[in-house]
């Protein structure tokens, strides 16, 4: 629901278009729908608390209303849960009430210092992330780590222990490493935690969101300029066989949860994933 989202930003501003791609993603197979009013990638803008719920809640109201009439245990799936991507506390409280059950704030609580207290109160899922920065601005530093694992282990588990003694109960956090730009410029970062995401498997459910990032781009050579961004390539809509490469490789390594723009592909390539392992 944003302008400036690096894959999709414009496209969804309209609640009713926003709503009707949601039903189409659940139709592909997602069983969660996240919906953000702020974008957090290199190049976004801050946005009011105003605007964000102008831009959120209607559209949690509508597909909240509309998944209702749906049928149960659709293609044999629970529950679909609705989602909603944002560090505000306020905008957490309104978005339950109005229909969602998770939060997914990127900054880990350190976006507002009301959030984990809120979240503990709203006693749902919450996913926190790793990024580089204490912002949600993400920005384009060449960060370098001796141990990029280690790094993000330890940030998640200080995080998780905030969010913990605020009240939020353990079994509600799920654990997002971050990817592409919240890392570094480098992808070659992105690239180890998902060779070795099974050693952050012990904190916690893990959720991955790869899809379409910028270091997938630089990984298969489509960088037409702007060498070393972390947005660089030939766009994101041209990255879909290395977003589909890095979902396969998380599911084997642990990821309980991918967040993924190519719906059908994703869950398609997911599916025959789970086939072999369960063979």
């Amino acid at each position: 629901m944003t302008p400036d989202s690096f894959s999709d930003g414009g496209k969804f501003l309209d609640p009713k278009k926003a709503v009707r791609r949601a039903l189409e993603m659940i139709e592909e197979g997602a069983d969660i729908i996240d919906i953000g009013g702020e974008s957090s990638g290199p190049g976004s803008v801050n946005v009011s608390l105003k605007d964000e719920l102008k831009r959120v809640i209607p559209v949690v109201k509508a597909l909240n209303a509309r998944m209702k009439k749906m049928p149960a245990g659709l293609q044999g799936r629970e529950k679909i849960l609705i989602s909603v991507d944002t560090y505000k506390a306020e905008v957490a409280a309104q978005a339950v009430k109005a229909g969602a059950n998770m939060i997914n704030d990127v900054t880990a609580f350190r976006g507002d210092p009301d959030m984990a207290k809120t979240l503990a109160k709203l006693n749902i899922p919450v996913v926190i992330m790793y990024s580089k920065d204490p912002s949600a601005r993400t920005t384009r530093k060449n960060v370098r780590y001796k141990d990029v694992v280690k790094t993000v282990a330890d940030f998640l588990r200080k995080q998780m222990s905030a969010g913990i003694k605020a009240g939020i109960k353990k079994e509600n956090l799920i654990l997002d490493p971050g990817m592409g730009a919240f890392i570094s410029a480098d992808p070659k970062y992105s690239l180890q935690l998902l060779k070795r995401l099974l050693e952050l498997k012990k904190l916690g459910p893990l959720l991955v969101g790869a899809s379409r990032k910028g270091f997938i781009g630089q990984i298969l050579g489509t960088t037409k300029a702007g060498a070393g961004s972390a947005n660089a390539g030939s766009g994101p809509d041209d990255r879909l066989e290395g977003s589909l490469a890095c979902a396969a490789i998380a599911t084997l390594n642990g990821a309980s949860i991918l967040r993924a723009h190519d719906v059908k592909e994703t869950r398609r390539t997911v599916d025959m994933v789970y086939a072999i392992m369960n063979s």
